[in-house]
């Protein structure tokens, strides 16, 4: 059977027998599909090499590389002149030192990290009964949400003691020893499956913990489960079915960090990590009314995740306030020496938002013709109440965003998943819609490499085009899924914060996306605090989920 490849930009029909590998008439079929046109001297010219060429992708294919094998031609979000900040400044979070348990425990659901932090460093509660409070919701709504794939009982319980008996010595991490927590399930964690959400690796052992996971074990953080991803990171559909959102389990949580953002909604655990290529943070926590932040590209090793796209996969804290985002990514937020393209940078936090002196924007081309009663435009005139003076902001829709980044991660995408592709193992795999990764990755493979490495270059003129723009500010408000910018900012990867913002006339949560300067985590998250303490959405709870 004859069948279509692509590789190094020149497609060609493949059969059993070598010499039918590239002909003048293979040549002149795959030059109509790349706007290309050659003469028949210039064909002839070229079939040896070609055949030759066969040679070489068959050897490639015959390594079966594993997804975790690095690209080495490492993306870097920085550009010439970019300042990144080194000092890192004590940073001091506050944990209050009279928090009391409630007397319906079922509160503890929804305390901060904070307040949960107090109540184990002053002993009122253990490490070990608030992680059997949580396994107890997990076990209790998981099913319900299908946010759950693995209940990590035995390593929690470990973790959660060795938490007790360290506090007890006068060992204290700081404000996240002791606190449970959910991961997505792209992330290996020894112990453990990490399945990416589909069949072809739903019985997947990695004996490795990822850098993130590494992280919060050095702080004292109790993992308690592995959350469900839309398989291998697309929308919130795997092997288990639709991950729910608990403001109606009758939706979808919106995708990929789909149980991350489900179980935090719905007080499964104090918080989460997440990832996001292209919306996978800012989509779910927008559905799921909790607040996400997508980091500064580079900003946390992703050593020990699953790689969907070297140039633009992104680890990040889902939770439900921005305070205890800023305490989860201090945590976290690293390099390390597998990851080249992580970046240390100084994540200086202090809470404090003066906004009379920040320079905040609105996308006016997004906000201005929605209706007066948006909740877009509530939110520009609350931070008016709050002293802000908000520019209007032209943001240009017209530079092939969504193209650029979608052409980019399909065919890095492609790269990572090609022994799933040629294996026909994505035959097994629960979305086969044309435009779900089994289609998407056939379709990448005919993607020419010169055209990939142009996007590329383009990318980098659209980052140096967009640099005096979007870091000319210290905050952009944005709705979050609106026009092009969710695939520009994904290109110069800047970080963003997206949080919830009130109600839709549905009566599901709306969403408002704050976009920052890189490496501005700690000025964005600020921000985001001041506006949460002045409006409270955060702190309404999906009322299914309350006991």
């Amino acid at each position: 059977m004859k069948k279509f490849i692509l590789l190094l930009g020149t497609m060609y029909l493949f059969t059993a027998n070598a010499q039918d590998t590239a002909t003048i008439s293979q040549i002149v079929s795959a030059e109509k599909m790349f706007g290309l046109h050659f003469t028949d001297a210039k064909r002839d010219s070229m079939t040896d090499i070609l055949k030759d060429r066969v040679k070489t992708y068959d050897y490639l294919h015959a390594l079966n590389m594993s997804n975790d094998m690095p690209f080495p031609l490492w993306y870097s979000p920085v550009l010439p002149g970019m300042r990144i900040p080194r000092k890192q400044m004590p940073v001091h979070f506050n944990i209050p030192d009279h928090v009391q348990l409630p007397a319906d425990r079922s509160q503890l659901a929804y305390y901060s990290i904070s307040q949960l932090a107090s109540l184990i460093k002053n002993r009122k509660i253990s490490s070990e009964q608030l992680t059997r409070f949580y396994l107890d919701r997990l076990k209790k709504y998981g099913p319900r949400l299908h946010c759950v794939i693995e209940i990590t009982e035995d390593i929690a319980i470990r973790q959660a003691k060795k938490a007790d008996a360290e506090i007890a010595s006068g060992k204290y991490r700081g404000p996240l020893h002791g606190i449970p927590y959910g991961i997505k399930d792209l992330f290996a964690v020894d112990g453990t499956h990490t399945t990416w959400g589909t069949p072809p690796y739903k019985d997947q052992l990695i004996h490795q913990t990822a850098f993130v996971a590494a992280q919060l074990q050095q702080a004292g953080a109790v993992l308690v489960a592995k959350l469900s991803l839309g398989e291998l990171a697309m929308d919130d559909v795997w092997f288990g079915g639709l991950t729910r959102n608990p403001w109606d389990t009758t939706r979808g949580s919106g995708g990929s960090s789909a149980g991350s953002s489900s179980a935090t909604a719905a007080g499964l655990v104090p918080f989460a990590i997440g990832t996001e290529t292209y919306g996978s943070i800012v989509d779910p926590a927008m559905r799921c009314g909790v607040t996400g932040l997508r980091p500064t590209y580079g900003s946390v090793a992703r050593t020990g995740g699953m790689t969907l796209a070297w140039s633009s996969d992104k680890i990040g804290p889902i939770c439900r306030s921005a305070e205890d985002a800023a305490i989860v990514f201090y945590f976290i937020h690293g390099a390390d020496q597998f990851d080249a393209s992580s970046i240390s940078f100084a994540f200086n936090y202090t809470g404090l938002a003066d906004l009379k002196k920040l320079k905040i924007a609105y996308i006016s081309n997004y906000i201005d013709t929605l209706p007066a009663n948006s909740t877009e435009k509530q939110t520009l005139a609350v931070l008016k109440e709050m002293g802000a003076t908000v520019i209007p902001l032209y943001f240009p829709d017209s530079l092939h965003g969504d193209e650029m980044l979608s052409l980019i991660i399909g065919a890095e995408s492609a790269a990572a998943f090609d022994l799933l592709t040629r294996s026909s193992e994505d035959d097994e795999m629960v979305q086969q819609n044309k435009d779900r990764w089994p289609n998407t990755f056939r379709t990448s493979r005919f993607v020419p490499a010169v055209e990939y490495i142009t996007a590329c270059r383009l990318r980098y003129q659209i980052m140096k085009k967009m640099d005096p723009l979007i870091d000319g500010y210290d905050i952009i408000v944005t709705p979050p899924e609106t026009g092009d910018q969710l695939a520009i900012t994904n290109l110069t990867g800047n970080p963003s914060v997206t949080l919830p913002n009130g109600f839709l006339p549905n009566g599901m949560p709306a969403g408002i996306t704050f976009i920052g300067k890189h490496f501005g985590e700690a000025d964005l998250l600020a921000f985001a605090k001041a506006y949460q303490e002045h409006t409270g959405f955060n702190l309404k709870h999906p009322p299914g989920f309350t006991n």
